[in-house]
């Protein structure tokens, strides 16, 4: 199965005359595959929490079943991204993400399509069981991506390029509720009684036609299309180069050893990523539920509040990536402490909301407050964990890519999202004694090392830049 898996061989380099004109091409076909794939690997991500009301109101499930299965997601897909992404580096990146894509669409239909019981465990547990599969397979949306813009986009470029991309998944986490909401009615205009399996089944269809164009669109690497490397192509020698000898292939213990535990620039990065992550799924995930339990909002300005965080984060991931690559030639560093300044400053206004909204005598200001506060922190947060992703690439070489996304993503998806912002605010913000006030001091400490940790490798990544243009001269 493994051999299917390999990446195609280099092909001889087609005429001098037409490699410009050919990279231009097959540079906007792969970029247009890479985004619409990892869109649809959101299409069949958080589809339980949207059908969770209607088998609520079933009985299907409770809200504490219905925690439970959801926390299967993050907790696979954590190990996931790390595994997957060792194997994405020897596999042709095209094959990947589409097979990858392709069985968690089909394992997201199932879960519409199968008869459930009238226990709320045994429907708890066999959805946790689906849930660890979804995400044990959403593993294989993130590396071939990763692989891909590292062999097709150089390094003074993949700032802005990779930060346009990872939108992507802004892009699809919204889409998703758009096509539940058209499935739904879609099912009841049927007469179909359990509309709520749409939530499963419609946002998966369509997440098996972008795999289709994604098997199109996509090709592992310049070289297996007759083209020169992307660093001979663009005259760019400032990225690390794969290890010598070992342009397809590292073995694992070395790869492992010598280039993710050894490093510790790559420690530095995931531990910032934890922090990040648990400031993005803490304050997300938690908004609708600590404003209409402070009696902030009604569900509906909630959601909108809930929306608009998401959102900003499409705008602020581009403008990151492009002041990474206009201001300071590729290096993350000094956009990530930037951005996280401002991320500081929103979780501030938005927790003292009431507060401010108060000096000026009217409730509609301290939803505006709320409103403002989550968009600025949705717009600067986004960027730090896209460009954290493209900083992880620079510290490798390009055929360990996969491997270190993997290993920083772990991090942020197990420790930062699985059990700080879903276990642990769910303990704090339920303990009488301790509540919201204890989470938002947890969010600014976060904010605060996350903060220092990236500028600590603001100079390193500086230096490293200077010795490999030096080598590439």
């Amino acid at each position: 199965m493994f051999n299917f898996f390999a990446p195609p061989a280099a092909k001889p380099l087609i005429a001098a005359d037409k490699i410009d004109a050919e990279y231009r091409r097959m540079r906007i076909k792969v970029f247009a595959g890479a985004y619409l794939g990892y869109a649809g690997y959101y299409l069949v991500r958080k589809n339980l929490s949207l059908a969770a009301p209607g088998m609520i109101a079933e009985g299907l499930l409770d809200k504490e079943t219905a925690g439970f299965a959801m926390a299967g997601i993050p907790i696979a897909y954590a190990f996931s991204k790390f595994l997957m992404g060792s194997l994405s580096d020897r596999s042709d990146a095209r094959k990947f993400l589409v097979i990858g894509l392709i069985i968690a669409s089909l394992v997201m239909i199932s879960v519409g399509l199968v008869p459930y019981s009238a226990s709320i465990a045994i429907n708890g547990t066999m959805l946790f069981a689906f849930m660890l599969a979804v995400g044990w397979l959403s593993g294989m949306g993130w590396p071939p991506c990763g692989r891909v813009m590292a062999h097709w986009f150089s390094q003074n470029e993949r700032s802005f390029k990779m930060s346009v991309w990872n939108t992507s998944h802004n892009i699809g986490g919204g889409s998703l509720a758009l096509l539940v909401s058209m499935g739904i009615a879609i099912f009841a205009s049927l007469g179909i009684a359990e509309s709520w399996r749409a939530a499963f089944i419609a946002p998966s269809i369509v997440a098996i036609c972008l795999a289709l164009f994604c098997w199109w669109a996509l090709r592992d690497t310049p070289e297996s299309c007759g083209l020169p490397s992307i660093e001979e192509h663009r005259q760019d020698f400032t990225a690390r180069k794969a290890a010598k000898g070992e342009e397809i292939k590292i073995p694992f213990k070395r790869l492992f050893v010598d280039y993710i535990f050894r490093n510790k620039l790559l420690w530095m990065v995931a531990i910032a990523n934890v922090f990040i992550y648990f400031i993005r799924y803490g304050v997300s995930d938690w908004s609708p539920t600590y404003l209409q339990e402070m009696n902030v909002m009604n569900a509906d300005e909630s959601h909108l509040a809930f929306s608009l965080f998401e959102y900003a984060g499409i705008p602020g991931t581009i403008i990151c990536g492009w002041m990474a690559s206009k201001f300071f030639a590729g290096r993350c560093a000094p956009v990530n402490v930037i951005a996280m300044l401002m991320v500081l400053v929103g979780i501030l206004c938005y927790w003292q909301a009431d507060t401010l909204g108060m000096m000026f005598g009217s409730q509609s200001v301290v939803k505006w407050i709320v409103y403002i506060s989550l968009s600025i922190t949705g717009f600067a947060l986004y960027g730090p964990i896209a460009l954290i992703g493209i900083q992880t690439l620079s510290f490798v070489p390009k055929n360990a890519a996969g491997t270190a996304a993997g290993f920083v993503a772990l991090f942020g998806y197990l420790f930062g999202d699985a059990v700080l912002s879903k276990i642990v605010i769910g303990q704090i913000a339920g303990n009488a004694s301790l509540g919201w006030g204890v989470t938002f001091w947890m969010f600014i400490v976060a904010a605060v090392l996350s903060i220092l940790i990236c500028a600590v490798t603001w100079r390193r990544e500086y230096d490293m830049m200077q010795e490999r243009m030096a080598q590439g001269r």
